[in-house]
């Protein structure tokens, strides 16, 4: 196998690529016919995910100066410390904002364009405070839902639940604020490194705690409540997805579940649909349900039978 695997390495580079470039630029030609709205934009480009990512890493520094930003740090040079990263963090999220509205509106003047990019960048930032604050009770209910924990820092610094919590909340405000899709390169961000997949439309109250978190989904019209507690592997997704006149898929329609305040859903657990899990309620591991449960209630399946087999020339065991 070795052989073979240098033999390949070895093969002749083509020495014409003509004929794969044509093709390439035929290919890009019917994408951009196919879809004309998204066509590219090439005077201005694309928000740019690996800059994302690195604003996020800024902005979280920004917020937890002692935990996540550099060593040398002290609470007598943190002020200054914010203050310089929030200016630099803001205006490079600024020119990203400014792409994806030179995207989704190529008609607009440039200035029109540069007043709703400092307007979103205003109103943004003006709500980091607000964003700490909800950050600070995840990370709390995280620390008091889980006695593995040993401290807030080890939450913070360790924990993908974490990870996730703080690109969401701040995607989710740039999102209600008018970019949508620097948003939604946030939250991917975040699912590429956690495996959650939330999406920044979802709303979602304090003491989010996500316990563990992979393959956790939240669609985009989910609405959680406060103080709700999520295992592993829980879909919060559409039963099905409502279309329109042209028969193509309706955007924007209400089709993920409402989860309302001191919920805990158990790993596995698939809700599907706008339904409404009440509040105070236990929906059990591995359950799929497409119907709403009232407060208080407590939702498992059956108990199964178990058959556990003994050692050779024992019968077996049933539990029931």
């Amino acid at each position: 196998m070795l052989h073979d695997i240098d033999a390949r390495a070895q093969a002749p580079f083509p020495g014409n690529l003509g004929n794969v470039v044509a093709r390439l630029r035929e290919a890009r030609q019917t994408w951009r016919g196919a879809h004309w709205r998204h066509a590219e934009h090439g005077a201005f480009g694309f928000p740019a995910r690996r800059s994302l990512d690195r604003i996020m890493g800024v902005l979280c520094a920004a917020l937890f100066p002692l935990r996540l930003g550099p060593p040398e740090l002290n609470p007598g040079n943190e002020d200054a410390f914010v203050e310089a990263t929030l200016e630099s963090a803001l205006s490079q999220l600024a020119a990203q904002i400014r792409l994806e509205l030179h995207y989704s509106d190529p008609a607009a003047t440039a200035d029109r364009i540069e007043s709703k990019v400092q307007k979103i960048i205003a109103d943004f930032s003006l709500a980091l405070p607000e964003l700490r604050g909800l950050i600070d009770s995840d990370i709390e209910a995280a620390y008091a839902g889980d006695p593995a924990a040993r401290s807030v820092d080890e939450v913070l610094l360790c924990y993908p639940c974490a990870i996730a919590v703080i690109h969401h909340r701040l995607a989710h405000r740039l999102y209600r604020l008018g970019a949508p899709l620097v948003a939604r390169i946030i939250s991917e961000v975040a699912h590429s490194r956690t495996g959650i997949d939330i999406h920044p439309g979802a709303q979602i109250g304090r003491s989010f705690f996500i316990d563990h978190g992979t393959g956790v989904v939240i669609g985009e019209t989910a609405i959680i409540g406060d103080r709700v507690k999520l295992y592993q592997a829980v879909t919060l997704g559409a039963r099905n997805f409502p279309l329109d006149d042209e028969g193509a898929i309706a955007r924007g329609a209400e089709r993920h579940p409402i989860v309302e305040d001191d919920v805990v859903i158990y790993a596995g657990a698939t809700i599907l649909g706008r339904v409404t899990i009440g509040r105070g309620s236990t929906i059990g591991g591995n359950i799929w349900l497409t119907q709403s449960v009232p407060a208080g209630s407590h939702v498992r399946q059956a108990h199964p039978n178990l058959t556990i087999a003994a050692h050779a020339g024992d019968e077996d065991h049933v539990a029931r």
